[in-house]
C-alpha cells in the first residue's frame, strides 16, 4: 500500500487557507492532506506533489526555470557571510523591513526562494508562487520559515481578491508572454493601501541586443543541452575578456566588443556567473521596459505614492485606501 508523501513545508495557517479559491468556480478550497486541495462546489482537485499544491497542469514556457533552480538550489541564498540577495532586494524594490514586518506578502515568481528568504527574515508571512516546479525548491529551502509555496500561473492565481498587504515580483514578469497584462493582473489580489512592487529588465541600454539574437536559438534547446554548451562558453568568453583587458591600448575596447557580441555575466563567482548567463539565454520570453511604460501601467490601475528603486526598472506603488 503506498504511503503518503511527506510534506516539505508546514500546513497553511487558517488565515492563509481562507484566501484560497478554486480557479474554476471561485469557491473556497478545503485542505485534504492526501489529495491536496478540493473545491466542495465543483469538485475540482488541486493535487499535492513533492510537498506542494499544484494549480497548473504543466510548466508551459517556464520549464527552463525548473531546470535552473533545481540545478542551482542554493547559489543565491543569503547566509551569515553573504547578504547579496538582501542588497538586491533593497535596490530593486525600495522596500524596507518596516514595510514587510507582520504583513501577508505574495512573492510572484519565487524561484528557489532567494527573495522570500529576505522577506521572511524581515518578519513577513510569505506566499510564493512559481509557474515552474522551482516552487518545490523554495519550499525545501524555506521549510523552517513562515512561508508556503504553490505552483501557479500569474494569469490565474488561486486567491481571493484583496488578500495581500504587499505583492512583489523581481525579474520575473518580463518572462511572460504579456508583461503589461501580468503586472496588471496582480492589482486584483492587493488590499487597499497595499504595495505593488515590480522589477523588470531595462529597455534603455541596448547592450542585450546580441543576447536576444542568440536567444532565438538557445531558448529552443533542451535546458540540459544549453547548460552543457554554456559550461564551456561562459568561462571561455569571460577569461577572454579578462585577458584582453590587460592588453595595452586596444585591449579594453576589444574586450568590450567581445562582450557585446557574446554576452556572458561578469560576476566574480563562477557559479553565480554561470547561473545568470543561463538565465539570459534559456527563457522563451524576455521583454525589456522603460519607466514611462511601467508608470502608465500603474496609473491605469490607479496606483499612487510612486517610487523607483536604485536599479532600473524598479517601480513601487500603493493601491489607494478605500474612500480615496
Amino acid at each position: 500500500m503506498p504511503t503518503a508523501e511527506p510534506p516539505v513545508q508546514s500546513p497553511l495557517s487558517a488565515d492563509l487557507q481562507a484566501i484560497l479559491r478554486c480557479l474554476s468556480c471561485g469557491s473556497k478550497l478545503e485542505s485534504d492532506p492526501a489529495a491536496g486541495f478540493l473545491c466542495s462546489a465543483c469538485k475540482r482537485v488541486y493535487p499535492n506533489a513533492q510537498g506542494i499544491a499544484r494549480f497548473v497542469d504543466a510548466q508551459h514556457y517556464a520549464a527552463s526555470f525548473d531546470f535552473q533552480w533545481h540545478r542551482y538550489q542554493k547559489t543565491q541564498l543569503d547566509h551569515d557571510e553573504v547578504r547579496e540577495s538582501e542588497r538586491n532586494f533593497l535596490m530593486k524594490t525600495a522596500l524596507r523591513p518596516e514595510d514587510l514586518k507582520g504583513k501577508l506578502v505574495l512573492d510572484v515568481g519565487c524561484g528557489m526562494g532567494r527573495f522570500a528568504e529576505v522577506a521572511t527574515r524581515w518578519g513577513a508571512r510569505v506566499v510564493g508562487v512559481d509557474l515552474s516546479a522551482a516552487a518545490e525548491v523554495a519550499a525545501r529551502n524555506l521549510a523552517d520559515r513562515d512561508f508556503v509555496a504553490f505552483q501557479a500561473d500569474v494569469f490565474a492565481l488561486p486567491f481571493a481578491p484583496e488578500s495581500f498587504d504587499v505583492i512583489y515580483s523581481i525579474g520575473v514578469l518580463h518572462h511572460t508572454p504579456d508583461c503589461e497584462a501580468a503586472v496588471k493582473a496582480l492589482d486584483k489580489y492587493l488590499k487597499p493601501g497595499g504595495l505593488l512592487v515590480v522589477w523588470l529588465y531595462s529597455g534603455y541600454n541596448k547592450w542585450y541586443r546580441f543576447s536576444d539574437f542568440w536567444r532565438r536559438y538557445t531558448h529552443k534547446m533542451k535546458p540540459e543541452t544549453l547548460h552543457r554548451i554554456l559550461k564551456v562558453a561562459v568561462p571561455f568568453f569571460y577569461n577572454l575578456q579578462q585577458g584582453l583587458k590587460r592588453v595595452p591600448l586596444v585591449g579594453r575596447p576589444a574586450a568590450g566588443i567581445v562582450h557585446h557580441l557574446f554576452p556572458v555575466n561578469r560576476q566574480k563567482d563562477p557559479e553565480a556567473r554561470m547561473l545568470d548567463t543561463f538565465d539570459w539565454y534559456s527563457p522563451k520570453y524576455q521583454s525589456k521596459h522603460t519607466y514611462e511604460q511601467v508608470f502608465k501601467w500603474y496609473a491605469a490601475m490607479g496606483m499612487e505614492d510612486m517610487h523607483v528603486g536604485e536599479i532600473s526598472i524598479a517601480v513601487r506603488g500603493r493601491k489607494p485606501a478605500r474612500g480615496n
